[in-house]
């Protein structure tokens, strides 16, 4: 059995003979220092670079049929494990330091995995949030491969992505729960049986994702647990408070937005459905979210189900799409019509001010005096 502290005591000692200015970090991490090694087992170790001349201790190689790779980690990318934003968080957390070039490099190290003890908090809640839809796109993306495959019966091609779903599936539930793995490659359900935050049938789903070998079962379970996951993320995101403002979020909007409702009035009358269907999904869309951030003091995040619609039904805004009739356009120009009456009545009870003038020398004058009383505010 290959030695392996005898191996990185060999590139420790020659990183202080000729590079000890150049390397801040030296650390392992892995089987060895959580007790499981095999006989098979390589040592986990990296390094953090100092200087661009300390990246030259990098080195893969073989020992007696063990692989080696002493990788270099960035403080830029260790920061972002920190922080969660790169998913290999337990490296910075978990890890046995082997050489530390300073105290400072010591104390910078130490900071990191301060951040890392402060994920759980409830400050980091909307990050985390974040990082559970960012993942869950490329669990979307594989589906979409799937499907567009499905007819050829690859077995092996279904499971590769079902794999890549099942593991972007589990980092998303990291994310979600505010924790990171410790160990991965086969040992993530057992990490995950106590989160609170998990869909009811994972289990079941993953069996099916391993074991099945029908093709359309793979994709369905792949389908259901991403869709279940959506569910788990986009209720945790709407249970996040936050600050009511209309203010802040609708200065300038109307006026924005005005140009727009215009172009589709105009396609109403001209019968042009093309600009019709695309501006009215696009505006009842984009004031539904809109109204969704003044409510909620947040904007709509990506594991969104359609909840971001729920103000503007209640407000009573009329359902632009729903109206889209190539035959009869003149439904949708009366409902544009009533949006705009009533927009700019909500936005008046909200006090959101907004920048209307009858006449071109009333633009002039308020323009003017806008720069003047600035000028004497500057003063």
């Amino acid at each position: 059995m290959v030695d392996v502290f005898a191996v990185a005591e060999i590139i420790v000692q020659h990183i202080k003979n000729h590079y000890p200015q150049d390397v801040a970090i030296v650390g392992y991490y892995g089987s060895y220092l959580q007790g499981r090694a095999t006989e098979r087992s390589d040592l986990d170790f990296f390094f953090i670079p100092a200087t661009e001349r300390g990246r030259q201790v990098e080195c893969q190689f073989i020992i007696d049929g063990i692989g080696f790779d002493f990788w270099p980690i960035g403080w830029d990318r260790a920061e972002r494990m920190a922080r969660s934003e790169e998913w290999n968080t337990t490296i910075i957390a978990d890890c046995e330091l082997l050489y530390v070039r300073s105290e400072n490099d010591l104390a910078r190290f130490m900071e990191l995995r301060e951040t890392i003890s402060n994920m759980g908090d409830e400050s980091k809640t909307s990050a985390m949030i974040s990082q559970a839809e960012s993942v869950l796109k490329d669990c979307l993306i594989s589906i979409a491969k799937m499907r567009l495959t499905e007819n050829s019966g690859d077995l092996s091609y279904l499971r590769i992505q079902a794999q890549a779903i099942s593991g972007n599936i589990f980092k998303a539930l990291g994310f979600l729960n505010q924790i990171y793995y410790k160990r991965s490659w086969g040992h993530y359900r057992e990490q995950v049986r106590n989160l609170p935050m998990k869909p009811e049938q994972l289990d079941q789903y993953l069996d099916i994702i391993m074991f099945s070998t029908v093709p359309d079962e793979l994709m369905s379970a792949c389908e259901n647990l991403t869709a279940d996951t959506l569910r788990l993320i986009s209720e945790r995101h709407n249970k996040q408070e936050g600050i009511r403002s209309y203010k802040e979020r609708m200065k300038g909007y109307y006026e924005e937005e005005r140009a727009v409702l215009n172009k589709l009035l105009t396609a109403c009358e001209k019968g042009h459905y093309e600009t019709a269907f695309f501006v009215a999904a696009g505006v009842q869309d984009a004031l539904s979210r809109i109204l969704y951030a003044a409510e909620k003091g947040r904007w709509p995040g990506i594991a969104d189900l359609g909840e971001h619609r729920e103000f503007y039904v209640r407000y009573g805004y009329p359902d632009l799409a729903a109206l889209l009739d190539p035959s009869d356009f003149e439904p949708l120009r009366l409902a544009v019509l009533q949006l705009i009456e009533k927009l700019e009545n909500h936005l008046n009870t909200e006090g959101v001010p907004m920048n209307q003038f009858g006449s071109v020398p009333e633009f002039e004058s308020f323009y003017k005096n806008r720069w003047s009383d600035e000028g004497e505010r500057t003063k």
